[in-house]
């Protein structure tokens, strides 16, 4: 068993940089199954979720292969419309296969997917969608036989603006004749940047980031070679990770206009940022204010996928900070292992009140879920003494080599077999 091992208490100073969005890359990945030539994704996140989701492609027939910081993915030999169950089960976001299988193959196989344990996240939004474009869907011995041989262009509104649901749909979509319009579409950058590769390889598809989008049919789409947009949950993690030490950091390649909501509660707890093109200076103070009310919400709402890490801040943070989880419900996991830190976190249901302690001490904890192993690191950082985080496979299911990334910027933080 991997932990990382943290001795806390020192500030981050310096100049780091952020690679591409994990959130982008996976469903990009996806999307190069439309396509009827090899595909190359530049500067492809090494992190386990792209490599399960590569394992998977293989065995859907598909070439993939690592060329320097690359992944080459060669589609041609797409045969299976049967997503292998056990891989499947391992990531959340193999259910992004489902809508190019069907735009490909007009067939699929699917278990429910794995990943995280945050919460439920149903796929109905999904199902829903794809059957407004005559998929026919039944479910057999516990799987979910996807029938698209009737397949055509159609008319979908989300009652929640589910990213999957929507990637998923833009996706089938692609190759099925007519014109598809999908309303009340999820407005994350992700989402944009889907289209951007799309329309890359020779798709037809407008509005990405806004609430309508419509999708025209091609008969094919071409091999391209694309860079996914940075990350912008990483840049988010780095900067608190600066804040929570009281430091001072500069993250480059990092998209400030995506990230507005989490650069708007850093200044709130007293941290001086500037933004620039492709780059945010954070300047933190000796000690953090705590936040008012901090609410997750869908795009340009502040990210679920934040909430943990800015917790940890909070638990350093001078007075009290509430926070409302709206997005998934049982996102609260990691609190147990702040409170061995010294954290005061008072849960109920989906909102956490935090009151600010003045130091926490290093513990012995158990990341829960990836953003919430994230977030454990950060208290580890500001702790007082060792912290020894476990399950640190859960991390890098997002993160590439953090405690390296972390340790260019003053942290003491290694790697060690337990």
């Amino acid at each position: 068993m991997r932990i990382l091992r943290i001795d806390g208490g020192h500030r981050l100073a310096g100049e780091t940089r952020v690679g591409c969005a994990k959130n982008a890359t996976l469903p990009i990945l996806a999307a190069a199954l439309l396509a009827d030539d090899p595909v190359t994704i530049l500067k492809a996140p090494d992190i386990a979720d792209v490599e399960i989701m590569r394992d998977i492609l293989k065995m859907l027939g598909c070439e993939t292969v690592r060329l320097g910081d690359g992944v080459m993915v060669d589609p041609t030999g797409l045969k299976d419309s049967a997503l292998p169950d056990q891989l499947a089960k391992k990531l959340r976001s193999s259910v992004f296969l489902l809508g190019p299988m069907l735009g490909k193959l007009r067939r699929a196989t699917v278990t429910y997917p794995g990943g995280c344990d945050i919460g439920l996240r149903p796929i109905d939004l999904h199902l829903k969608g794809l059957e407004s474009l005559g998929v026919r869907i039944s479910e057999e011995g516990g799987l979910i036989v996807c029938d698209g041989s009737a397949m055509h262009g159609g008319v979908v509104h989300f009652d929640y603006p589910s990213v999957g649901a929507t990637e998923n749909v833009m996706m089938a979509a692609v190759l099925t004749p007519g014109r598809t319009v999908i309303h009340n579409a999820a407005r994350e950058p992700e989402i944009l940047d889907l289209q951007r590769f799309i329309n890359e390889m020779g798709g037809n598809v407008s509005g990405g980031g806004l609430q309508t989008i419509v999708i025209d049919g091609v008969k094919r789409l071409r091999g391209a070679a694309y860079r996914p947009m940075p990350d912008r949950i990483v840049a988010g993690t780095l900067l608190a990770a600066a804040a929570i030490t009281g430091g001072e950091i500069t993250v480059l390649d990092a998209m400030a206009s995506d990230m507005m909501a989490i650069i708007s509660k850093l200044r709130e707890m007293g941290c001086r940022i500037q933004e620039s093109d492709g780059r945010i200076d954070l300047i933190a103070p000796r000690r953090l204010r705590a936040f008012k009310h901090l609410e997750t919400q869908p795009y340009p709402g502040f990210p679920t996928d934040m909430q943990a890490q800015m917790l940890a801040l909070a638990t350093v943070a001078e007075g009290s900070s509430v926070i409302l989880e709206k997005v998934f419900e049982n996102r609260f996991t990691h609190v147990p292992d702040f409170t061995r830190m010294g954290a005061d976190i008072l849960v109920n249901d989906r909102v956490a009140v935090i009151r600010g302690v003045s130091r926490l001490h290093g513990a012995r904890v158990t990341s829960r879920d990836l953003r919430g192993g994230a977030a454990l690191v950060l208290a580890g950082l500001a702790a007082q003494g060792i912290t020894d985080v476990e399950q640190v496979a859960l991390i890098d299911r997002g993160y590439e080599r953090l405690e390296e990334q972390l340790s260019g910027l003053g942290a003491r933080i290694t790697r060690l077999e337990a």
